[in-house]
């Protein structure tokens, strides 16, 4: 069980509304058939991994991250495709929360004779599969909120100009795996002062990876998103959201200025459109995750700036958090950071340490 989750992080990201599940054929202790689900969905882990064994299959063991599913979609149900290869146990880390499965799947398959064993590394199972979990059960994303933080608590700093880019916190290393980061995340946002301060691509730039980049969001209630940012520019290429949301805006905002004839809110909103930008209006953080997870997004990466982060956390809506430190000192101008490993929220425990180079990784999860 432990290799079929390692399997299932191949795609993670990936498999749109899907969960990335992963299924391993196992007979006389050797891995006979291995597969994981499909970029976009279909076909499914198990289907792929059975017939992969072929004939081995028959009186096999199946482990498999998730409960096969029971309910004719675009494909036959997978407990039909397992009892007809002549599986002869099945072993499961978690249920599935679909309420069109549900314990379906499970049924199926011991009506039909089959061994069936669930809930094997169901805590990890839960980590591995968290962002699917709570699409179902929450009907929102997953939140990650990621900080780089220098040693002296800042994530950034006041004084640079618009476009040059923020002092790095941390080095090659670490910025690596945030690339890889995003690689297995649905979607990734920041608010609107940051996209106009950093000039911002938000896309995955670890070698091979390139084709993985998430959904771009940017909180933008004004519509100020330039057409000459990185992120318009690109916006046929990689999909970008300017989400106008009121309260929830990074602050500060840009500032108001009188409007000059054709620079107005719709001439705005007409040129994002005109350049492939969508235009979402929500009227919450919390709406704004509901119309996301409606659409299949499973997974968002939160990443910058403080304000950003400091809404998401008052209005209880990250469940991880990834702290990276860094050795840089930015000194008086700095943009403190809204959180150190010193005043994590409560609520948070303490899941992992690493070491990316000299920088350090503290991941933290939601437990209430």
């Amino acid at each position: 069980m432990s290799a079929a989750m390692r399997l299932s992080r191949w795609h993670t990201g990936l498999t749109a509304t899907n969960p990335s599940v992963a299924a391993l054929v196992v007979r006389d202790g050797a891995i006979v058939g291995a597969a994981v689900t499909a970029p976009g969905g279909r076909p499914h882990a198990e289907t792929q991994a059975l017939s992969m064994a072929g004939g081995k299959a028959r009186g096999a063991t199946l482990y498999v991250t998730l409960e096969p599913c029971s309910h004719h979609g675009k494909t036959p149900p997978c407990a039909d495709a397992i009892t007809a290869a002549g599986i002869s146990r099945v072993v499961v880390s978690l249920t599935d929360p679909d309420p069109r499965v549900s314990g379906r799947g499970l049924a199926i398959l011991r009506d039909a004779g089959i061994a069936v064993e669930s809930g094997v590394l169901e805590e990890e199972g839960r980590r591995v599969l968290g962002a699917y979990l709570m699409r179902q059960t929450r009907g929102r994303p997953q939140v990650t909120l990621k900080l780089a933080v220098s040693a002296d608590g800042m994530i950034g700093r006041r004084d640079h100009a618009p476009g040059e880019g923020q002092v790095a916190i941390t080095g090659p290393v670490a910025r690596a795996q945030v690339h890889v980061l995003r690689a297995e995340m649905d979607a990734i946002l920041v608010g609107i002062g940051t996209a106009l301060a950093d000039d911002p691509e938000l896309t995955c730039r670890a070698p091979g990876l390139e084709a993985r980049s998430p959904l771009r969001i940017v909180l933008d209630r004004r519509l100020d998103l330039p057409p000459a940012s990185k992120l318009v520019r690109s916006a046929r290429d990689v999909p970008v959201i300017a989400a106008s949301i009121g309260e929830a805006s990074e602050t500060p905002e840009t500032p108001e200025t009188p409007e000059t004839p054709g620079s107005g809110r719709a001439a705005r909103r007409q040129a994002l459109a005109d350049a492939g930008v969508e235009i979402l209006e929500t009227g919450s953080l919390a709406t704004l995750l509901s119309s996301l997870a409606a659409r299949g997004v499973s997974s968002l990466l939160v990443e910058g700036g403080a304000g950003v982060a400091r809404s998401f956390l008052d209005q209880g809506l990250v469940d991880r958090i990834l702290l990276f430190e860094g050795t840089t000192t930015v000194g008086a101008a700095g943009l403190a950071s809204p959180l150190t490993r010193a005043d994590m929220p409560a609520g948070f425990r303490l899941l992992r340490e690493e070491a990316f180079g000299p920088d350090r990784l503290t991941e933290y999860e939601r437990f209430s």
